[in-house]
């Protein structure tokens, strides 16, 4: 069986973190990847302390297996969310949009793991000196809010750039994927897109079934002119979007059209006027099955591929 530090490090079967996905990740898939086996993270997003607080309940009475909560940083709700995951002693925390510097004594004082979100060596380096657990090395193939390097140049660089643990993500839904981050270095995978595409994901089918039609160029980038670029679905929504952006729309015209358009495509069902965010991985993923199924999948074909390896070099 593959095992790294991280699933120590987690009390983990396997090296493998489902992603923090705002209006995705809920107790409810959570639960399932950690039931599998993974680590099962539920998102914050933007959402108030009390809903944060509503599935971190539900989420210890579908599992009794390791589970965390991913913090966005920029939240307007985050000293109250913080709060809450302290209380409940939520025993893994990964964040993004920012440092967690300003919580690092709350989450030590209830003995949490601290794993931010990195797309940059500089900001991996600042995180580890923070004493920050481990990191989660993002490249531009993930969907959602992105930087500019690949995966496959980020990771490489993080993980010998700091001594703490490295988690690669972007671009990974396979026991392929997760060899090759193993091969770069990192000590485990975080993956977003590929459980979305799950049974246990409580979103629209209509959000599920985008993701399996779309090809390997389906993806696109928008929000560059605002600073916070995001890979999403073509769809209508992202013409009209780029057609704004090449216009010279302002960054809070560019916000102010956008608001809301993640909910309307996972919630709502509406993959047209929604923001269908998705990796370019989308292209490899071709059905909707149970989460559990998935992970034995990466794993076992990751273990097969693993012997042929051997053998190979053996011959």
């Amino acid at each position: 069986m593959i095992k790294t530090e991280i699933c120590e490090l987690l009390d983990i079967k396997y090296p493998i973190i489902q992603g923090g996905m705002a209006w995705v990740a809920d107790a409810e898939l959570a639960s399932a990847v950690s039931e599998a086996g993974g680590l099962g993270i539920i998102a914050a997003g933007n959402a108030p302390a009390d809903w944060v607080e509503r599935e971190i309940v539900k989420a210890k009475e579908m599992t009794k297996k390791p589970f965390g909560v991913n913090i966005m940083l920029l939240s307007p709700f985050v000293d109250d969310v913080v709060d809450v995951v302290v209380k409940h002693e939520v025993k893994v925390i990964t964040t993004g949009a920012g440092s967690p510097g300003k919580y690092m004594e709350k989450f030590k004082s209830i003995g949490a793991k601290v794993i931010p979100v990195v797309a940059s060596v500089a900001l991996a380096k600042r995180m580890e000196s923070a004493g920050v657990d481990a990191v989660i090395a993002e490249g531009m193939e993930s969907g959602g809010h992105i930087g500019e390097l690949t995966t496959m140049a980020l990771v490489p660089q993080v993980v010998d750039a700091v001594k703490i643990p490295v988690i690669a993500a972007g671009g990974i839904a396979d026991g392929r994927g997760f060899l090759a981050a193993l091969a770069l270095g990192a000590k485990g995978v975080q993956m977003g897109t590929r459980f979305v595409v799950s049974d246990e994901c409580t979103i629209s089918l209509a959000y599920k079934e985008a993701i399996v039609k779309a090809k390997d160029r389906d993806t696109v980038i928008t929000g560059r002119a605002t600073g916070h670029p995001v890979r999403i679905l073509k769809n209508k929504l992202a013409r009209e979007f780029l057609k704004m952006e090449s216009s010279g729309a302002t960054k809070e015209e560019l916000e102010k059209f956008g608001e809301g358009r993640l909910r309307l495509a996972a919630r709502e069902g509406d993959v047209v006027n929604g923001s269908v965010m998705a990796g370019q991985i989308s292209g490899l993923i071709r059905d909707i099955k149970p989460v559990k199924e998935i992970i034995e999948d990466i794993i076992s074909s990751a273990e097969a591929m693993l012997k042929e390896i051997n053998t190979f070099f053996e011959a």
